[in-house]
């Protein structure tokens, strides 16, 4: 390996060695360009010159520079040049001083509060919405390739396995069994076809880790591996941690589903479900009792179809969230498949900085983002002190098959009750109504 403390790469000023590891030596950088500090990824030598293994791990080093220098996301370590010089290949990343990866957290004696764990989980799966939204498989989601900053930020790095699904498919491309055998999916083992549903499963695994110390998986050598992650159910979150939340348990199980059919669509899914958590965490002490809520929910016009038994499923799998006045509860903008029924209070509906409409105790709003997953066509703002049930569709997936029927019936006529009034609204040239 040559010595290339202060030395040069291309234009980058070459510090000393701050890491390394199986694809690599990291460098202390800096672009006098732009004048930043980067990390300096350089490839082993003696990898690139093996004479079985050179061309394969030359395309897994280059492919993170393909694949991931694509990806512009504040959870996913940038990349931002590559080069190869005198036969030096190298990566230019974001640089995370102080960093340390999710493996720290791993061990039974070293575990996050389970907010730390949830607040982790849910930026990760957000990250992975957007790659996998970009036409990216991570293939190779495992603690050590998971960032903490030094304050607290989190940071998906190492795209080297990673696999382009669409459009500008490249030569970096490594297809076939390749992963961390402890963090891949059933699919993955069998060398079956993957899809995104593969890196919420690897991403289940690591949230399970955080919260018990324990790996679900784990056995003595591949085969008995390879055979838990295909075949044995995993052991329970109640019985590792009592203190968990309910709901957390019932999120891993379904990210740890053996059928990739059954687990979360997507990140924001399981992005969704976990900010549900968190809400719980913080508000655990300031919840209603759960016959106040069926009282206050019965009373409400959107319910009136419903019946008991099925209001209580739609109560058991919601949210309740509290607002301030002045708060904003959704933005314009933001993605998210979050749908609010108001429960009390009134909130105030804006277009950029307009006010063009007003919603009440029994109103709902989020219907695009739960019914189509696009960005919030407007902002809500609570006018006076507001509580919102709040509710997802991977929640609602959950729920009898009556139930969501009636649900389903139910929000589809709100939708269109909504956007005719917003038909007759621009008809006579007023604002209001709008679907967001």
């Amino acid at each position: 390996m040559h010595d290339l403390k202060n030395t040069t790469l291309g234009k980058y000023d070459v510090f000393h060695e701050i890491g390394r590891g199986s694809m690599g030596v990291v460098y202390l950088g800096h672009d006098p360009f732009t004048g930043r500090d980067v990390a300096l990824k350089v490839a082993l030598p003696e990898s690139l010159q093996d004479a079985r293994g050179g061309a394969r791990y030359r395309k897994l080093f280059f492919n993170e520079a393909k694949v991931a220098g694509k990806l512009r996301h504040a959870n996913i370590v940038g990349v931002y040049d590559a080069g190869v010089e005198d036969e030096i290949c190298y990566i230019v990343m974001e640089l995370i001083s102080g960093g340390r990866t999710l493996f720290d957290h791993c061990q039974p004696d070293s575990l996050l509060p389970i907010e730390d764990v949830v607040r982790i989980i849910f930026k990760s799966a957000r990250a992975l919405d957007y790659a996998h939204r970009q036409g990216v498989i991570h293939r190779d989601v495992k603690p050590r390739n998971i960032l903490l900053t030094v304050d607290g930020e989190v940071k998906l790095g190492d795209f080297s396995i990673a696999l382009r699904t669409h459009g500008d498919a490249t030569d970096t491309q490594v297809h076939g069994y390749i992963g961390s055998p402890l963090y891949m999916s059933p699919e993955q083992v069998r060398d079956d076809d993957i899809s995104n549903q593969t890196d919420i499963f690897s991403l289940g695994v690591v949230m399970y880790e955080l919260l018990t110390g324990r790996h679900p998986f784990a056995a003595d050598n591949l085969p008995a591996i390879a055979h838990r992650i295909t075949q044995k159910i995993h052991t329970p979150l109640a019985e590792m941690r009592p203190d968990a939340p309910q709901i957390l348990g019932r999120i891993l199980d379904r990210a740890l589903c053996k059928k990739a059919g059954q687990r979360y669509k997507m990140g924001l899914d399981l992005a969704a479900d976990l900010s549900l958590v968190y809400d719980h965490i913080k508000l655990l002490d300031e919840q209603l009792p759960g016959d106040e809520k069926f009282k206050l929910v019965r009373s409400l016009a959107f319910f009136d179809e419903f019946t008991e038994p099925e209001i209580w499923e739609v109560i058991n799998s919601s949210g309740w969230l509290d607002f301030t006045p002045g708060s904003e509860i959704i933005a314009e903008g933001e993605l998210d498949t979050s749908f609010y029924i108001i429960i009390s209070g009134d909130v105030a509906v804006f277009k950029g900085h307009t006010e063009v409409d007003e919603l009440h105790q029994g109103d709902c709003f989020g219907e695009m983002g739960f019914i189509a997953r696009k960005e919030r066509s407007a902002t809500i703002i609570a006018k006076t002190g507001v509580t919102t049930m709040n509710v997802r569709p991977s929640m609602i997936e959950r729920a009898s098959l009556n139930c969501q029927l009636r649900f389903h019936r139910v929000f589809l006529s709100a939708l269109v009750a909504r956007l005719s009034q917003a038909t007759e609204r621009l008809s006579t040239g007023a604002t209001g109504a709008i679907a967001v």
